[in-house]
């Protein structure tokens, strides 16, 4: 049986007290109640994040965000993301599940957000003063902490008051090309790039691949990723599948050669060498070094 991959989480993952379909927390508490939600994950659910103090950034399919009081996230099922938050970052958080929203507004409503769309970005920055949409986030808190007849079906009409006022902000149709002879925008390709990553990396490593999929050539896709990312595509690809072996070799006990074929890889020695040669130690010393305690050399640059 091959290791996971990923983690994937679902509601479950946050035992709430009581069994809800939907989650809501104050930021601070979520991060110190579940510290592995700073690092790279997905789920299965949509999620909101509301910045109302600290400062920070939010990576959402390899694109890196600036997360500041005002900062509104949305996310959707199978998105992978991570962030990284000052000391005393406060917002909510809000998970949510499809059927959860569909059983009272059924249709393609929820689909058809812009904000849960690749051709808008996730996140709108309101701004510290903004007065919209925080009032609702902080009727929602309070609707939790006091549990009542019929919570779910107000708790559920605050959220679709708090989507329908925000993607008001977003204009009517996808972003302009950035530049003369860009088929997307810039962001918005490397969200699909991300996405792709996320889906193909066990399986394919070439650039033109995935450059195939988006119908941009590879140099344009490099290009793109150079500029905005500072790296190449075939780095990005190499980073993500880095992050899953380390991943695999430090919290499963799966062996080299079975995360060796979990990743795609069809010899284990090669996959030896391909991860010595870019993150600058043997699999083996990996695992060994996480076991003790003692922090990895870094990877080549």
């Amino acid at each position: 049986m091959n290791p996971p991959g990923l983690p994937v989480l679902t509601l479950n993952s946050f035992p709430q007290g009581q069994p809800r379909p939907w989650y809501l927390e104050q930021l601070a508490r979520h991060v110190a109640n579940f510290p592995g939600v700073s690092q790279p994950h997905a789920h299965d659910f949509y999620l909101l994040l509301y910045v109302t103090g600290g400062h920070g950034t939010h990576t959402i399919d390899l694109v890196r965000y600036e997360l500041r009081p005002g900062s509104l996230f949305f996310m959707t099922p199978g998105q992978v993301h991570h962030w990284q938050l000052s000391e005393g970052a406060q917002g909510y958080v809000v998970l949510f599940e499809a059927d959860f929203y569909l059983f009272r507004y059924p249709g393609a409503r929820l689909f058809d957000y812009p904000f849960f769309q690749h051709s808008h970005p996730p996140v709108l920055q309101l701004g510290p003063t903004e007065t919209e949409l925080l009032p609702l986030f902080e009727r929602m808190w309070q609707e939790h902490l006091a549990p009542a007849p019929q919570q779910d079906e107000v708790f559920r009409s605050y959220l679709h008051i708090c989507l329908e006022l925000a993607a008001r902000h977003y204009p009517t149709s996808p972003d302009q090309p950035a530049a003369a002879g860009e088929p997307r925008h810039a962001q918005q390709l490397l969200r699909e790039f991300g996405a792709l990553i996320n889906q193909y990396f066990r399986t394919q490593r070439e650039v033109q691949l995935y450059a195939d999929l988006l119908h941009v050539s590879p140099n344009h896709l490099n290009a793109l990723c150079r500029r905005h990312l500072g790296k190449t595509a075939s780095a990005l690809i190499q980073e993500r599948l880095l992050i899953e072996a380390r991943r695999l070799l430090r919290h499963t006990p799966a062996t080299v050669a079975q995360v060796a074929d979990s990743l795609g890889f069809d010899d284990a020695s090669y996959f030896s060498r391909y991860f010595r040669k870019h993150a600058g130690h043997s699999p083996e010393a990996f695992r060994e070094q996480q076991q003790e305690g003692r922090p990895a050399p870094s990877s080549p640059r």
